[in-house]
């Protein structure tokens, strides 16, 4: 441990913010009652000064900017569809600028190619139109409001005519056929299947008509590229091919808008997942800071609960809340536990708070929390006014040093084992020891352990509990029964007085997997690594007393938790007696099949 004494903390606090262990608890009917009744007993008229709190407003709109207001053009996809769009309409303007430049070279081509007159003209009188048409579109969607599929339509029938115009003048096999090819697939690409498919009829159809008439010679063929010297034969295969390849050219079109799409909204969801989980921690976040945002004023600063006055916040928690307090009668320093009061209409949550409240009030040991006052406010939120602890909680200390001295290990193991002492004979199981819930206090120069949390405890004497059924605890300190969901007794709370022993002294948790349920496979049948191991000291009977502190069976373990502290200090000097050496050496043999870490 550190020789000088650790920043001020509060054992509250502490308590408050591991209240989110263990909530799968069934409601204790005496508990549940005496807060589902409480609300019926609110006196009519009775202004309470600790619930009576304004609801915070949120900001009003006015003078916001709505979506409409917005300049289109700075305008940010937020969805699937939207990217596709703005991704649709740039496409639509590289292409507009593209199908200009062709029409221009293939007008440049016409006029030093020879062919028929008539053709030409109709050829280049087609050019001229599609130009026109792609140039009014260009010139609209300087705004992408103005993007629409009905105007893209409209310049890509002007399109398909010119190209259909080239076929005539190039001829029916002619490298202009590739033109259309590319229009294809360029409108199969589009948002729209019906718009795409009507594109793609229109053009290959066209061009298969041209074909057929051309071919039976019922119009004459006027084209560059004669096909009248070609067996009919291969000019049948020809355009078959062709028309091979503008279905090709459509059905991958498609297929790859949809693919994109699928994938677009792959990332999408994996974008938003991602988000949700950055929110969600940013909220953790925001409740830590919270949590850990002490000596400041709290919702209840400066208001009378019971017989307390409440100072500044010193503690914060998913369940509740802890303020320094001042008694208004003897001017005795308190810290004062309430239940949030969203928590009220949780049974389970108030069950538990009405329970530590129960059970901690009974016990009377230096080394738990003293409980001066239980009650209900005047708003029907249950409060605890107890014992004001400064100081650090082992987790803390651990952070800090990562293992614990012997001497230091053992002054922790007697003094917790006499609070449980008290604890157990009272009828009262804890069942969730672990660092957090040890509490190194300092008062007067003094430093003394104290155990906190008393939650998720049982009562033994009369059977109750909140958790009937339930695995309850801390996986790592959990003893084997418990993590079984059987009935525990004060065994279990000797196991994890050794658990937490063995992370003292060697710096490791006795069991740590990487989830709960592995972690829970381990505690239930495994055994961990031998002290010695990790602690790079020989130290035989360290590892018999914790091994039998360990046990997988309770039969096997210390009854109490003092015969296991005197145990550890017989352990630590390395004279066990031979009543415990023998039976330690059974669970530390190496299990068949090879040798145990």
């Amino acid at each position: 441990m550190p020789s000088s004494p650790p920043p001020e903390h509060d054992a509250a606090a502490t308590t408050l913010v591991d209240e989110g262990e263990g909530d799968d608890v069934a409601a204790d009917d005496r508990a549940a009652a005496t807060l589902a009744a409480a609300p019926a007993a609110r006196r009519r008229g009775q202004v309470d000064s600790v619930h009576d709190h304004p609801t915070q407003q949120l900001p009003g709109t006015r003078g916001l900017p709505s979506s409409t207001d917005a300049d289109s053009r700075h305008t940010t996809a937020t969805t699937p569809l939207a990217a596709m769009q703005a991704e649709e309409l740039e496409r639509t303007r590289a292409f507009g600028l593209l199908a200009i430049l062709i029409g221009a070279g293939a007008a440049a081509a016409v006029a030093l190619a020879g062919g028929d007159p008539q053709a030409k003209q109709l050829f280049v009188a087609a050019i001229a139109a599609m130009m026109a048409a792609i140039g009014f579109l260009l010139w609209r969607l300087r705004d992408p409001a103005n993007f629409s599929t009905r105007i893209v339509v409209i310049a890509g029938v002007f399109g398909f005519i010119a190209v259909l115009g080239g076929v005539h003048y190039w001829g029916i096999a002619s490298p202009a056929a590739a033109v259309m090819l590319f229009g294809i697939h360029f409108f199969a690409l589009g948002q729209f299947r019906s718009t795409a498919l009507s594109l793609y009829l229109a053009g290959a159809l066209g061009h298969a008509v041209l074909a057929v008439l051309i071919i039976t010679r019922a119009v004459p063929e006027l084209a560059v590229v004669s096909t009248l010297q070609m067996p009919l034969r291969e000019q049948i295969i020809s355009q078959v091919t062709i028309q091979l390849l503008y279905g090709c050219a459509y059905y991958f079109g498609r297929r790859s808008r949809r693919a994109t799409v699928e994938a677009v909204e792959r990332l999408d969801r994996a974008v938003r997942a991602v988000s949700m989980r950055e929110a969600l921690l940013a909220e953790v976040r925001l409740e830590l800071d919270r949590a850990l945002k002490v000596g400041g004023p709290g919702r209840y600063t400066e208001q009378e609960v019971g017989s307390y006055r409440l100072g500044v916040l010193i503690g914060r928690g998913g369940m509740g809340e802890v303020y320094e307090a001042v008694s208004v009668h003897d001017g005795r320093e308190a810290a004062v536990k309430l239940l949030h009061p969203s928590t009220l209409a949780d049974a389970q949550a108030v069950s538990r708070f009405v329970r530590e409240a129960e059970v901690t009030a009974r016990l009377d040991s230096p080394h738990l929390v003293a409980v001066y006052e239980v009650g209900l406010t005047s708003g029907e939120i249950p409060f605890i006014a107890m014992e004001r602890l400064r100081g650090k909680d082992l987790a803390h200390h651990l952070r800090r040093v990562r293992r614990l001295t012997a001497p230091e290990t053992l002054d922790l193991v007697r003094q917790i084992a006499d609070g449980l002492t008290v604890a157990h004979d009272a009828g009262v199981i804890h069942r969730d020891l672990k660092p957090h819930n040890l509490f190194l206090a300092e008062k007067d120069g003094a430093r003394r352990w104290k155990l906190l949390d008393f939650g998720v405890s049982k009562l033994a004497a009369r059977g109750g509990t909140l958790t009937a059924g339930h695995v309850i605890g801390t996986p790592a300190y959990m003893a084997p029964e418990q993590a079984r969901g059987e009935d525990v007794d004060r065994r279990a709370d000797a196991y994890a007085l050794a658990a937490i022993a063995y992370r003292c002294l060697t710096g490791h948790p006795a069991f740590t997997g990487k989830d709960v349920p592995t972690t829970l496979y381990d505690v239930v049948y495994k055994m961990p690594t031998r002290p010695s191991v990790l602690m790079g000291e020989t130290n035989p009977d360290l590892d018999r007393a914790l091994a039998l502190g360990l046990a997988k069976a309770k039969a096997d373990r210390f009854p109490t938790a003092v015969e296991f502290a005197e145990a550890l200090a017989d352990a630590l000097d390395q004279r066990l007696p031979t009543g415990l050496r023998e039976p330690a050496d059974a669970p530390l043999a190496p299990p068949p099949g090879g040798p145990r870490r």
